[in-house]
């Protein structure tokens, strides 16, 4: 008989009482210890967190689920999980139902109770329902102005789940006014982040926000409003100019629609 089998044998019931016990901890300990685990605070953290460093075996609050929702969404490519874990956290983080609040005042306490309302976990469910339910899309899209007025890109998304509403409307239901409110989402969009004489100055830069520029053309263009239309047109070239494009074979295109509203 292999004399060492016993000792073999010894050591692997040890080092599976030791997995054991670490699988077993209960997740309040291991919350607390974990240096990845952010520490409590009035204010949730809103970024992301490589989910397997977080330890968490099922969420329990409107942080983590939203935290699990985004590795379901970024990593996995699993929309619908990640709609579902979305819509649980905003129901622990609720205007409607009194589970979170809105802070408008400094200095902040230590402590909140109900905890500040979140604004990723509802931008990015926005994302992800503006084709399916564009008018629950801009609802929260609206209510991350609510949190946050000078968020950036809430309004841009307001104006396209807009177009969305209005290129499946028709005359008789309102298409129009769609494309009306699109255009005002836009220009609030813009109007957050102005070019400014100073900005001019500094760098050269006459336009800004080429993809709301690009957006309000479009929109324009469905309104048979040619000349506003060129006008944004040219203003996405003047932005373009020097930060080029996300998709740049889009500023040879404007150069030719510019061209072709024109005659």
């Amino acid at each position: 008989m292999n004399s060492k089998a016993p000792l073999i044998a010894l050591i692997f019931a040890l080092v599976l009482g030791v997995v054991g016990s670490v699988s077993s901890r209960p997740q309040e300990e291991t919350r607390g210890d974990n240096p990845n685990y952010p520490k409590p605070n009035p204010f949730y953290f809103e970024g992301k967190i490589d989910y397997e460093l977080l330890g968490i075996d099922t969420p329990r609050n409107a942080w983590e689920y939203t935290q699990r929702g985004i590795h379901k969404q970024d990593d996995l490519e699993d929309f619908e999980g990640a709609i579902a874990d979305y819509r649980t956290a905003i129901s622990m983080n609720s205007l409607q139902n009194g589970t979170c609040q809105i802070v408008t005042t400094a200095p902040v306490p230590p402590s909140l109770d109900p905890m500040p309302c979140m604004f990723t976990v509802r931008s990015r469910l926005g994302f992800l329902l503006m084709e399916k339910d564009p008018e629950e899309a801009i609802r929260l899209f609206q209510e991350v102005l609510l949190i946050d007025p000078l968020r950036l890109e809430m309004n841009a998304m307001i104006g396209e789940a807009l177009v969305e509403m209005g290129d499946r409307a028709s005359a008789e239901t309102g298409q129009q006014r769609f494309y009306e409110a699109a255009v005002n989402a836009f220009k609030a969009e813009l109007e957050l982040s102005p070019v400014t004489p100073d900005a001019v100055q500094l760098t050269g830069d006459k336009a800004n926000n080429a993809q709301v520029h690009w957006e309000l053309a479009d929109v324009y263009e469905k309104l048979d409003r040619k000349s506003n239309a060129v006008a944004e047109l040219a203003l996405y070239l003047a932005a373009a100019q020097w930060h080029s494009d996300t998709y740049p074979w889009r500023i040879a295109l404007a150069e030719k629609r510019i061209e072709e509203l024109s005659q």
